[in-house]
């Protein structure tokens, strides 16, 4: 069967699980190796329009393929399948159920133990799985596997970084194949132009530079679209950096202003505990704080008027016949009477009525009066004793009882 893309679709759809129909197809497509690049792009199209369960048939007729190539030392179809085998396992990978996964890893794993692709490629591919691995197990905890839980699990992303997670996880998913894809166009490039070897054929040499264009267009693609998410990402940061450099001038200046506030009330508080260990009212406080000097201690109040525990001393009266000051406490007088002089008793030392004062000094002058045996001195309404009429004398009756008295 002649070489074209009918006769390549036609095998890969005519390809079934069987060790028999991947074998007799993997030499079929061995053969024309030569048409390596085209043959690839037509199986990666394959794939693509295949349900998720034949895809695993593609992924083994890919290590069939590879797997001889690298055995016989033949190239040209693991450079043709490096650019796209890991965008072809990641499809295979997405969606199967957990058996087909796990076939698929055997077969990760036996590329990488056998060393078929490169270590990039290889890196690649198993990111890839890993990451359909972590979104699965991220939707089964947001609840039930909906989109709806999905997205409610990636909530806790700050809201800032939400713009620059998209262009992260594009440039994350393109890088490893940018690496692949341009190390094959390279590789493809260098064994195109090598003047060493002999020049092939006319034919061969065009077929040579149809795959070398392939393979540089898919290259640059590959490129392009990394180059649009870094673009992506660098304006998100930019922006993002913008509104930090704003949000961290407003911030300082609020550290200003607080640290301001903070010394204010630091020196208002020692101000006050000042004024309360000074013992200054709290209303008096202020003007206390304003008038004195700054760095000045607090002067002391007076001291309060305290009331003496002592009574004052009795302040003597004037005598009622004599107008002169009378003795101190406990001093004697003599006080003229008839016939002699008797010593006074010690004046109160402490302040009494008026009338109350008279009566004890007429009774002591009374008493002082001296009795000769039965001789006896009539008083009689003379001037030995003082008017006692008036406002300021003694009662009526008083004085005629004394009356009678000195009459006896």
């Amino acid at each position: 069967m002649a070489y074209n893309d009918d006769a390549v679709l036609s095998k890969l759809s005519a390809l079934n699980e069987s060790h028999d129909s991947i074998a007799t197809t993997a030499q079929w497509i061995m053969f024309h190796r030569r048409h390596a690049n085209q043959t690839v792009h037509l199986w990666m199209t394959k794939l693509r329009d295949l349900p998720s369960p034949k895809r695993l048939n593609m992924i083994y007729l890919a290590n069939e393929v590879t797997q001889q190539s690298k055995a016989r030392h033949k190239e040209d179809f693991l450079q043709a399948f490096s650019p796209a085998i890991a965008e072809a396992t990641s499809l295979a990978y997405k969606g199967a159920s957990l058996d087909v996964q796990q076939k698929l890893r055997r077969v990760v794993d036996v590329w990488r133990d056998r060393k078929i692709f490169e270590r990039e490629v290889q890196d690649a591919m198993e990111a890839k799985l890993d990451e359909l691995d972590k979104a699965r197990s991220t939707t089964k905890v947001g609840g039930f596997g909906g989109p709806m839980f999905g997205a409610a699990a990636s909530s806790s992303v700050p809201a800032e970084l939400v713009a620059l997670v998209s262009p992260q996880q594009a440039l994350f998913k393109s890088a490893p194949s940018v690496k692949a894809a341009v190390g094959a166009a390279e590789s493809e490039y260098q064994r195109v132009v090598d003047t060493a070897s002999a020049i092939p054929a006319p034919a061969v040499h065009a077929a040579r530079l149809t795959g070398l264009l392939k393979t540089l267009a898919t290259a640059e693609g590959a490129v392009l679209e990394c180059i649009k998410a870094r673009k992506d990402l660098l304006s998100g940061l930019e922006k993002l950096l913008q509104s930090n450099r704003e949000s961290l001038l407003e911030e300082e200046k609020q550290l200003e202003q607080l640290g301001q506030r903070r010394t204010w009330a630091e020196s208002e508080k020692k101000d006050v505990e000042l004024a309360i260990i000074g013992g200054l009212p709290t209303n008096n406080h202020e003007q206390a704080t304003t008038n004195r000097p700054s760095g000045s201690p607090v002067p002391e109040p007076d001291r309060p008027m305290v009331e003496a525990l002592t009574p004052p001393p009795a302040q003597d009266h004037e005598d009622f016949y004599d107008n002169s000051p009378g003795p101190r406490n406990g001093d004697s007088h003599v006080v003229p009477v008839l016939g002699g002089t008797a010593p006074a008793a010690p004046q109160n030392p402490f302040p009494s009525a008026p009338g109350i004062e008279m009566l004890s000094n007429l009774a002591s002058q009374y008493q002082a009066v001296p009795v000769n045996g039965t001789k006896k001195r009539k008083i009689g309404n003379s001037d030995d004793f003082p008017d006692l009429g008036g406002d300021d004398g003694i009662d009526a009756d008083v004085a005629e009882m004394l009356r009678k008295d000195s009459a006896t």
